[in-house]
């Protein structure tokens, strides 16, 4: 069974930095390392996590490619934050189908700062920008604004990573008014199942966890993610199924190791 350390990459602090990512093309922090994080509280992803994706969508097989990936940021309204990334692209017959989206994490507590999401789907584009202000309650875009029921608040894709550090023993089940749009909330975690699993990166001992959000505008009320999370310390997502609308499932299953060619898609 392959070592999910061959599928992270954690950045050292200081002049040695660049250099030691040239000798460093891939491997996470000793598990030894995770687990205290764990122990500690702390999170069990770093900057320069990349995770590389084949991804498919609907009986069409494997027909593009996704990202996740965890990088430095500037500051962000005088708070410290970490970049994270989702990008994918595939295709539908003679249509092109691309996801980006943005989280502007709090380094020192787990809340959502910024969230920005571009999407071109069939018949449909999705482009957001919402700014959170966690001690305030509340949020903005530019023809809306709303309040928030939580002073941590969190967005579809830093869900992703608070889900890593949660307590996932099967059967139980998280309510959590979090979403920053209090309108969109409970977000409703269940823990299914443990469960071996092969995706192309190898064979691993995965939790099954589903996670289900109130999505008036694109999910018809209710949208479901369903997630094969490494029975580790570092909780990796190694499958990720969703709903695309018009275009059907779409699945993500990880990848060895990212491609020589890290360019991916951008917005």
């Amino acid at each position: 069974m392959p070592n999910p350390s061959q599928w992270s990459r954690s950045r050292p602090a200081g002049l040695l930095r660049a250099a030691l990512l040239l000798l460093m093309s891939w491997g996470l922090a000793p598990a030894a390392r995770a687990q205290q994080a764990r122990a500690g509280g702390e999170r069990p992803f770093l900057e320069g996590e990349v995770l590389a994706y084949q991804v498919s969508l609907g009986k069409h097989g494997r027909s593009g490619t996704g990202w996740l990936r965890v990088q430095p940021a500037q500051p962000l309204r005088e708070e410290p934050v970490v970049l994270l990334r989702f990008d994918f692209e595939t295709t539908l017959g003679p249509f092109h189908i691309q996801h980006h989206s943005r989280s502007w994490l709090s380094s020192r507590r787990m809340a959502a700062l910024r969230y920005e999401v571009d999407e071109r789907i069939p018949l449909k584009s999705v482009r957001e920008r919402v700014e959170i202000f966690p001690e305030e309650g509340r949020w903005e875009r530019p023809k809306s604004r709303g309040r928030s029921s939580s002073l941590e608040p969190l967005d579809e894709l830093s869900f992703l990573y608070a889900l890593r550090m949660m307590d996932l023993k099967p059967g139980l089940i998280h309510r959590m008014d979090r979403h920053f749009d209090a309108r969109r909330n409970p977000v409703v975690v269940r823990v299914l199942r443990r469960e071996p699993l092969r995706v192309p990166a190898g064979e691993f001992s995965t939790v099954v966890v589903e996670m289900e959000v109130r999505d008036p505008e694109r999910f018809g009320g209710r949208g479901l993610l369903r997630l094969y999370l490494t029975d580790d310390e570092r909780r990796l997502p190694v499958r990720i199924e969703s709903q695309v609308p018009v275009a059907g499932q779409l699945v993500l299953e990880l990848e060895p190791r990212p491609p020589d060619n890290q360019r991916s898609t951008e917005p």
